[in-house]
């Protein structure tokens, strides 16, 4: 399938970058470091700041995907990603998908995300890194959208080489 923009990387950051789920372990897995912070939606919704688990080593990899694709952040920070995460992680300012409403009615089980992620895509071939996508998810998308890499990241271990290989190699096989 050749195109002349570049397909789409959709990024979640709870669950691919911050893997939330290592916060109950005594200290971060190798290579992260542990940060807290208060983006809009938590703020609004908790008190105290949110913690949060990241690896310098994603914004290296992401950066070297952007040879490959356009970055846009899937994730309910949405813009606070922008502020908290990118600068972090040494990327630039990043699209966003401004979600119409978050957690709410999702079509055939699958995740409330799936839908908003194909009308932003708008038949664009695209890659989508998430903790929450089930085989729901995928046959949904399959039914609809042409081309489209979806991989469920472990909130344990966040995204790690393979995911980084196969999403290099999806991108390299649409050329």
């Amino acid at each position: 399938m050749k195109s002349s923009r570049k397909p789409l990387l959709l990024i979640d950051i709870d669950g691919p970058l911050n893997p939330y789920a290592a916060l109950a372990a005594p200290r971060p897995p190798d290579g992260y470091a542990r940060h807290l912070m208060r983006p809009s939606l938590w703020a609004r919704t908790r008190p105290g700041p949110l913690p949060v688990l990241l690896s310098p080593g994603h914004g290296t990899e992401l950066l070297a995907l952007s040879e490959l694709y356009e970055l846009v952040w899937a994730t309910t920070w949405e813009n606070d990603a922008n502020e908290w995460i990118a600068p972090l992680l040494g990327l630039p300012e990043l699209p966003y998908i401004a979600w119409p409403e978050t957690h709410g009615w999702a079509p055939r089980g699958t995740l409330w995300k799936t839908q908003y992620v194909l009308e932003y895509a708008a038949g664009r071939p695209f890659a989508w890194v998430d903790d929450e996508i089930t085989s729901y998810d995928r046959a949904w998308v399959d039914q609809r959208h042409p081309a489209a890499l979806l991989l469920s990241i472990d909130p344990w271990t966040g995204l790690a080489r393979p995911d980084f290989e196969a999403l290099a190699e999806w991108a390299a096989a649409l050329e």
